[in-house]
C-alpha cells in the first residue's frame, strides 16, 4: 500500500508512442483523408448551421461564417422581409424558401440556393485541409494522421497552423467575398441569370482582378490571426487543458482507493494499477474547447468586421474608378484614400460612442451567441471525423507516483 506521506513528487509527463520504423511509414498521413476530414466536418458544419435556424429566428451563420449568403436572394424578393415587417414563420429559412419555390417553381433551389452553398462548403473544406496540413509539417507526431498526437503540438505550432490556413482560405474565398459585397438583386432578376453561377461568372469579370481583391488586406488579417487564435485555442483547450485537468483531479486519488472510486486495471508488465478517467469528461472538454475557440476567434474578427463594413461601401467608387483605365499610381492612390477615409470615419464613429473598444465590440455579446452553438457542434464533428480516419496509436499514459492514469 503505497500513502501520501511516503510518496516522491509525481511523475506526470505524458508518454510519447513508441514507433519502429516500418509501423512509421505506414501511418504516414495521406492527403485524401485531410481532404475527406475537411469535406465532411464543413458539410456537417452547413447541416447543422440549418437545424439551428427556427432558434435564431434567422439563418444561423455556419462553423465558419459563411463567405456568400445563400439566402440573399430569396430574402431580397420576399416582400415580408422588403416591408420589414416583425418576425414571423415566414422569415424563417423554410418560410423563406417555401415563397422563393412558389414564385420561381422548384429550379430556384438547384440554381439560386445550392450554388453558395457548395462555394461555402469548398472554402471550409480547404481550411480544415489547409490547417491539418500546416499542422503535419510543423508537428511531426500530427503527420502521422494518428489518432490521439501524444505529446499533443504546442501552442505555437497549432496558432501557426491556424494562421496559415486562415491566410490561404482568405485568398481562395476573395471571389466569392467580392460576389457577397456587391451584390445586388435587382441586378440579378433584371438581367434575368440563369443561376448563381452565371450571376457570379459575369460580375467577376465586371470588376476584374483589381476588384476581387479590393480591401483583401482586412480580409487576410482577420481571417490569419481569426483563425490562428481559433484552432491554437481549440488545441489547447481540448489537449493540454484535458490532460492537466485529469492530472490534478486523479492525481489526489490515493492508490489504496482507486479500486473502490475508479474503474481500475492492472499493468501486468509492471505490475502498476491504471485508472481511466470518467467517459464524459474528454467530450465535455472538446465541447469547451467548441465555445472557448469561437469566443476567442470573435475578439479578433468582430473588430475588424466594423471596420469592413464601413470600407465595403466605398467599392461601388473604386469599381467605377478602375474601369476609367486609370494608370496604376493613380488606381493605388485611389485605394490609398479609400482606407484613409475609412480610417477618419471610424474614428469619428468611434468618439460618439465613447472609445474605440467600446465601438469596436458593440454587438459583440450577441453575434458571438449566435457563433457559438453551431461552432461548437462543428467542431465536435471535426474532431471525431479526424480520429475516424486516424490511424491506430498506443495508449497515452500519465505517470503517477504507484499508479498509471490511462487515457484511451
Amino acid at each position: 500500500m503505497v500513502t501520501s506521506a511516503s510518496r516522491s513528487p509525481p511523475n506526470t509527463t505524458l508518454q510519447r508512442p513508441e514507433f519502429n520504423q516500418e509501423k512509421s511509414l505506414t501511418q504516414l498521413k495521406d492527403p485524401r483523408k485531410d481532404a475527406a476530414v475537411g469535406a465532411s466536418a464543413a458539410g456537417v458544419r452547413a447541416l447543422s448551421s440549418q437545424v439551428l435556424a427556427f432558434y435564431f429566428r434567422a439563418p444561423v451563420k455556419a462553423f465558419f461564417r459563411t463567405r456568400v449568403d445563400y439566402l440573399a436572394f430569396a430574402r431580397a424578393i420576399n416582400p415580408r422581409v422588403q416591408a420589414n415587417q416583425s418576425w414571423s414563420w415566414h422569415m424563417s429559412t423554410p418560410g423563406l424558401l417555401a415563397h422563393a419555390v412558389r414564385t420561381y417553381g422548384w429550379g430556384f433551389i438547384p440554381n439560386q440556393i445550392l450554388p453558395p452553398m457548395l462555394a461555402n462548403i469548398g472554402v471550409g473544406a480547404v481550411l480544415y485541409t489547409s490547417y491539418l496540413q500546416m499542422l503535419g509539417a510543423l508537428y511531426e507526431l500530427s503527420s502521422r494522421s494518428l489518432k490521439r498526437v501524444s505529446p499533443p503540438p504546442p501552442l505555437k505550432d497549432t496558432f501557426t497552423a491556424g494562421f496559415s490556413a486562415g491566410a490561404i482560405q482568405s485568398f481562395v474565398a476573395a471571389p466569392l467575398d467580392a460576389l457577397h459585397i456587391r451584390f445586388d438583386a435587382n441586378d440579378v432578376l433584371t438581367r434575368e441569370h440563369k443561376n448563381m453561377w452565371q450571376y457570379g461568372r459575369i460580375k467577376l469579370n465586371e470588376i476584374g482582378l483589381r476588384g476581387v481583391f479590393a480591401g483583401w488586406g482586412l480580409s487576410l488579417l482577420k481571417d490569419s490571426f481569426g483563425y490562428g487564435v481559433f484552432f491554437a485555442t481549440f488545441e489547447y483547450v481540448k489537449a493540454q487543458s484535458y490532460y492537466a485537468f485529469v492530472t490534478r483531479y486523479y492525481g489526489r486519488t490515493q492508490i489504496r482507493d482507486v479500486s473502490n472510486q475508479h474503474p481500475c486495471e492492472l499493468n501486468k508488465k509492471v505490475n502498476v494499477p491504471t485508472l481511466k478517467p470518467h467517459y464524459a469528461i474528454e467530450p465535455a472538454f472538446l465541447m469547451l474547447a467548441g465555445v472557448a475557440a469561437s469566443i476567442s476567434q470573435q475578439t479578433i474578427q468582430h473588430p475588424l468586421n466594423s471596420i469592413q463594413i464601413i470600407y465595403h461601401r466605398r467599392l461601388q467608387s473604386l469599381d467605377m474608378q478602375a474601369q476609367m483605365n486609370q494608370s496604376r499610381s493613380k488606381l493605388l492612390n485611389n485605394f490609398y484614400q479609400a482606407y484613409k477615409k475609412t480610417y477618419t470615419e471610424c474614428s469619428s464613429q468611434a468618439r460618439r460612442s465613447g472609445g474605440w473598444r467600446r465601438w469596436f465590440y458593440r454587438g459583440f455579446f450577441r453575434n458571438t451567441i449566435k457563433q457559438v452553438p453551431s461552432t461548437s457542434a462543428g467542431l465536435v464533428i471535426f474532431e471525431l471525423v479526424r480520429r475516424r480516419y486516424g490511424n491506430e496509436s498506443e495508449l497515452t499514459k500519465i505517470e503517477m507516483d504507484g499508479y498509471d492514469i490511462l487515457i484511451s
